[in-house]
């Protein structure tokens, strides 16, 4: 048995899924409202990014039940200990990650989270969790929130979060990443930015599509 797979976690990970699943309707609802360019244009872009995400600032915007089981095992099976994240939402992402870490025997993970509803979301999902006590939120743009006091070695990052800071978010931890260190991007093909570095090899990282929505990546050197 695992933390991810008994009480209190398992059934609020249920409860939250499910929640989840009741929010798509209202979210393609809120997303049809904008022309397909616009959308995109708002998700690329560097400043106007705030205001598509605070017309979703009551909606999960959750990973898939695929992508946290596969967070867990990722960060199970690298036996991380020191871990970031870029945009907790109402912190689905983060509890399989710190269930992973309470299952390797404890560490360290940094989430960053600019609205401030959705931090206080997160904190009482991770509190009902039993897992807060492993995990920094960090209210604010992460930009700042992510600029400062970072472990030393960083094991695995998350980014979750407006994907037209994808680089500079990875630019912020890419001294800090270990060899071998994971780096999971969700909705990466929004970031072409991104994409273009990870899937480069002379800038030191092996990526490869994974799933319809997720881009992972390895560290090299």
């Amino acid at each position: 048995m695992t933390t991810l797979t008994t009480t209190p976690l398992a059934p609020l990970l249920k409860r939250l899924f499910e929640e989840a699943d009741a929010s798509q309707a209202e979210l393609e609802t809120a997303a049809a409202d904008l022309a397909d360019e616009e959308r995109t244009r708002l998700m690329r872009s560097r400043t106007e990014y705030r205001y598509l995400y605070a017309r979703l600032k009551h909606m999960p915007l959750a990973v898939s039940r695929e992508t946290g089981a596969l967070l867990y095992m990722l960060a199970r099976s690298s036996r991380a200990r020191n871990i970031v994240e870029f945009g907790t939402s109402f912190g689905i992402s983060t509890l399989h990650l710190a269930a992973a870490l309470r299952d390797n025997g404890g560490g360290h993970l940094i989430t960053s989270e600019f609205e401030p509803s959705k931090a206080a979301r997160a904190r009482h999902n991770l509190t009902t969790g039993g897992l807060i006590d492993l995990v920094e939120i960090r209210e604010g743009d992460a930009l700042q929130t992510l600029s400062i006091d970072l472990p030393e070695t960083i094991d695995l990052v998350l980014l979750d979060g407006a994907k037209s800071l994808y680089p500079e978010i990875l630019n912020l931890v890419e001294s800090r990443l270990r060899p071998g260190a994971i780096i999971v991007a969700d909705n990466a093909d929004h970031s072409p930015d991104y994409l273009a570095h990870v899937r480069s090899p002379a800038n030191g990282y092996l990526s490869t599509p994974f799933a319809e929505d997720v881009e992972m990546s390895a560290r090299l050197g």
